[in-house]
């Protein structure tokens, strides 16, 4: 079963976009739920996104790609 990594819509207070500035797993790497695996900046901010399930990363999007909230940047499967 596949679970999309998606920016949380409340992850930061305005509608503003943000960048990808690191993936901290590699793709294809195995990630437990919760763990930190990305990073995204908005107006020099950084916010964390969190594994939302166990299993093998896929990353859709890359570093430095401007993302908006509920946007898909990969995917556990």
């Amino acid at each position: 079963m596949q679970t999309d990594i998606i920016i949380p819509h409340d992850l930061w207070p305005e509608d503003g976009e943000a960048a990808i500035t690191s993936w901290l797993a590699s793709d294809g790497a195995t990630v437990e739920m919760n763990a930190l695996i990305a990073e995204v900046m908005v107006e020099k901010v950084q916010y964390e996104i969190l594994a939302p399930a166990s299993g093998t990363l896929s990353i859709a999007r890359q570093v430095d790609d401007v993302v908006s909230k509920g946007d898909v940047i990969g995917a556990i499967t």
